[in-house]
């Protein structure tokens, strides 16, 4: 057995499937391995790690994705702009946290007005009778 092919490799016979789609995964897991030993965060990388990054990758995108197309509908519009994304992350509270140190370019802000700004109604009125 070669050093490249595993277990279960090529001279098994069996064709070859990827361990994303081993995963059920959308995000490449063989790529997420190879950035995780270049990029020398440990000496060695477990055969799980780069599965267990993928999943939540993929997670933390389809959520993302989900609010901001949400978003997109609000605003009759049919396509993800960055103020979609942006509107998704900071009214969702918890990605807003995880979110709090990132700038979206082209984002904006979220309309918000602050009450000291706002005009005093009932005070005046009361002043009047």
């Amino acid at each position: 057995m070669s050093s490249k092919t595993g277990k279960a490799g090529k001279a098994a016979g069996g064709k070859a499937k990827s361990r994303s789609s081993r995963a059920g995964l959308q995000f490449p897991v063989g790529r997420i391995h190879r950035h995780l030993k270049n990029g020398n965060y440990a000496q060695r990388i477990g055969a799980g790690a780069p599965v267990y990054l993928a999943a939540v990758m993929e997670y933390l995108a389809a959520e993302i994705l989900e609010l901001a197309g949400n978003a997109a509908k609000d605003n009759k519009k049919t396509r993800i702009s960055p103020r979609h994304i942006q509107l998704a992350v900071r009214n969702d509270e918890e990605l807003n946290k995880l979110l709090s140190g990132v700038t979206i370019a082209q984002g904006g802000v979220l309309p918000n007005i602050h009450n000291i700004l706002l005009p005093k109604k009932s005070s005046s009125a009361s002043k009047s009778e």
